[in-house]
């Protein structure tokens, strides 16, 4: 087998530490394997090691050595991870006492390959490279897939990752098995989730997973007309950005606070869950989701309604438009795309994305024209809820042109003061 090792994970000088300072024999196994057998390229490396014998010590040194961080993450089965700026690297004492013995309690077939990198040798006693040419999922057993059942839903992630197919077999195996999905952790499911939430072919395979009883356990709501509405949510947000190009890089910019969570995944997520904020907040937090990613998808489910009760979004009143804005935070893309995916006209709708998109517009991004320091300086009234709520109100008018300067700002919280 010819490989080009020069660029990829298979060369050690692409690694963030020198290979003599790892033991003899010593394998690269896995992901990395597998996406330079593939010829894929990444820029975060991510390397696994299985050696013979003490590899925590290992770990160790080597994060020593290079001032690197260390993680102990089975102290049993002996697995540490270094973690370097642009790469981790876990090391693994074979399991089973042999490199094939390990290689064999692995969960599919084209993760199965190891590769010396003294000798430039691909271990592969599993065909797994036969598998990659055909672009094919093929477990290595069912056991080896209930032992750790996360296995079964990482199956379709990287379905979805590689474009490949899962082997007819495995799918069926994977099937009789999802009920074991209930047994893993939630942090564990939801970052699996995520990256499909968060790639192109990622619906499709979510659909393919609800299909054979993946879904379910997670997410008790879901039916075929969720996982319609969601492959609509796809097509709509390629179809909006032909008319505001913006919008694609709005949509999938990671939002503040989370890693690798968009506006995009956040809509489709939103199609998964019940139409109650409370029941869906419940089931996320259950996933552990973060606080960040609850309040948004929670936000954009209370917000939907307000665009698709009837009428027409952008003849709203402007005092409405604001509070809707407000109601909304930066999530207001997120529920544009449900409303045309829900059916709401684009035309009708045009008028609020456009605001939203433009910085300058006073009823989408309001700026300040008085603080609430200056407005409790000049109307002698304490720190509190009321001083929030003069200001929504100045904001409001604003919004409605009937004041522009913070002396009619001032003026018209006086009134307000006035009739409170």
């Amino acid at each position: 087998m010819h490989l080009n090792t020069e660029s990829s994970a298979l060369s050690p000088e692409n690694w963030p530490f020198s290979l003599e300072l790892l033991p003899q024999p010593a394998y690269l196994v896995g992901g990395a394997v597998r996406d330079a057998l593939l010829e894929r390229r990444r820029e975060y490396l991510d390397l696994d090691f299985v050696i013979p014998t003490d590899a925590v010590n290992t770990a160790r040194k080597i994060a020593a050595h290079y001032n690197a961080g260390f993680v102990l993450l089975d102290a049993d089965r002996q697995i540490a991870r270094v973690v370097f700026k642009h790469a981790t690297a876990d090391f693994a004492q074979a399991e089973g006492g042999s490199l094939e013995a390990d290689l064999y309690r692995r969960d599919y077939r084209m993760n199965a390959i190891a590769y010396n990198p003294r000798t430039g040798e691909i271990i592969d006693p599993l065909e797994g490279y036969a598998d990659l040419q055909q672009g094919i999922i093929r477990m290595v057993s069912a056991k080896n897939l209930q032992d750790d059942p996360l296995r079964l839903l990482r199956g379709y992630r990287q379905a979805a990752q590689l474009n490949f197919n899962i082997e007819p077999e495995t799918r069926s195996a994977i099937s009789k098995l999802a009920p074991l999905l209930s047994q893993i952790a939630a942090e564990r499911v939801r970052v699996e989730f995520s990256y499909l939430l968060g790639i192109p072919l990622g619906t499709v395979w979510i659909t393919a997973a609800f299909w054979d009883g993946l879904l379910p356990v997670w997410f008790p709501n879901v039916t075929p007309e969720s996982l319609e509405k969601m492959a609509a949510v796809d097509s709509w947000a390629v179809a909006l950005a032909e008319s505001w190009p913006e919008l694609k890089a709005e949509l999938s910019a990671d939002i503040r606070g989370t890693i690798k969570t968009t506006l995009w995944s956040v809509a489709k997520l939103a199609t998964l869950l019940p139409a109650s904020p409370e029941v869906a907040e419940e089931q996320l937090f259950r996933l552990k989701y973060s606080r960040v990613e609850i309040r948004a998808v929670t936000t954009v489910i209370k917000c939907l309604p307000t665009l698709i009760s009837g009428g027409n979004p952008s003849e709203m009143p402007l005092r409405e438009q604001y509070f809707f804005f407000r109601g909304a935070e930066t999530n207001f893309l997120a529920i544009a795309l449900l409303a045309v995916t829900s059916g709401v006209e684009v035309d009708s709708i045009a008028g609020l994305i456009n605001r939203y998109l433009n910085p300058d517009d006073q009823v989408a991004h309001p700026t300040p024209l008085i603080t609430g320091n200056e407005l409790m300086e000049a109307l002698k009234i304490p720190s509190g809820q009321l001083v929030g709520q003069i200001l929504g109100e100045i904001q409001a008018s604003r919004a409605e042109g009937k004041i522009s300067t913070p002396a009619e700002a001032l003026e018209f919280a006086s009134q307000l003061l006035d009739t409170k």
